[in-house]
């Protein structure tokens, strides 16, 4: 509905309360009024109404530019809202990391994508502690991280992701159906870098076990090049080894270790519209078990 700006602007573009009327689907008292409410606000006569038609008076002439300007900012205002509602142009900034941007959000974004087809994801990869502060930051509307390793924000935990052995070929714990952190502590051991908040250390350090770290990498799969080169053994979650696992040997660790991984927001209330709408997507498809994102 226009407001009393557009109408007005209306009247003097047609030069007629009738034609204005007829072209909004107003009654003529309707613009009439608008017109009055509008005189009476600037208190002062801006139309100057005559048999053969309508002319501004000279505070009318004064004011219509200022009237032009507000009727355009209400026109750009409520495209604006219709841009954002049918999500055109909108960009979704997702702080995440390895397995979420491998395995989880690809078939969520193209679903979305099938009914939003004009937005546009950044995925900015990085381990909890930076995408935590991207978060804070506002560098990204929202993240996905170990909730464990998350403070002073919003957490939702969507599933739980099981830490596994990993081990080259022929190595002498092969044998072994179960392994347990004391078997690995002797081993030179490639710890997957998950910045301040490390699932495995976590785990030694709670039994008083002190492993050998030779290396400490950020991309696992770089880790599983160097297992294959028999540089050392390593724990990583199971997901990361969907597709990758050949040519190596993954056994269950005795002592489950596991991340919550979390949907991770500052405030949904003021998180932008486009990126609220994908994040609700994913807590529903979770919600609803989706096999596609499983």
């Amino acid at each position: 509905m226009l407001s009393r700006y557009g109408i007005f602007c209306g009247v003097i573009e047609h030069k007629s309360f009738t034609r204005t009327a007829e072209k909004l689907g107003y009654s003529q008292s309707a613009v009439s009024q608008a017109v009055r409410a509008l005189e009476l606000e600037t208190e002062t006569v801006l139309i100057d109404r005559r048999k053969d038609g309508i002319t501004l008076t000279p505070d009318g002439e004064q004011y219509l530019p200022y009237f032009q300007q507000i009727h355009q900012a209400e026109q750009n205002l409520e495209r604006k809202e219709q841009e954002m509602k049918g999500l055109k142009n909108s960009v979704v900034r997702i702080g995440t990391f390895t397995s979420v941007s491998r395995i989880f959000l690809p078939g969520l974004m193209m679903e979305f994508k099938k009914e939003h087809p004009d937005i546009r994801f950044i995925l900015q990869q990085g381990e909890y502690t930076s995408i935590a502060r991207w978060v804070e930051e506002g560098s990204v509307d929202f993240g996905f991280a170990n909730a464990e390793a998350v403070n002073n924000l919003h957490t939702q935990i969507l599933y739980r992701d099981e830490m596994v052995a990993v081990l080259p070929k022929g190595h002498r714990l092969a044998k072994k159906e179960i392994v347990s952190l004391k078997d690995l502590e002797t081993e030179p051991f490639i710890l997957l870098d998950e910045g301040e908040y490390s699932v495995p250390e976590q785990a030694f350090q709670r039994r008083g076990l002190h492993p050998r770290i030779e290396y400490k990498v950020y991309d696992d799969y770089s880790i599983l090049a160097m297992i294959r080169q028999r540089l050392g053994v390593s724990i990583l979650y199971r997901r990361v080894l969907e597709g990758f696992g050949a040519d190596l040997v993954i056994r269950p660790v005795k002592e489950q270790m596991e991340r919550p991984v979390a949907l991770v927001f500052r405030n949904w209330d003021t998180m932008p519209y486009a990126a609220r709408k994908f994040a609700s997507y994913v807590q529903m498809k979770v919600e609803a078990g989706d096999q596609r994102v499983f």
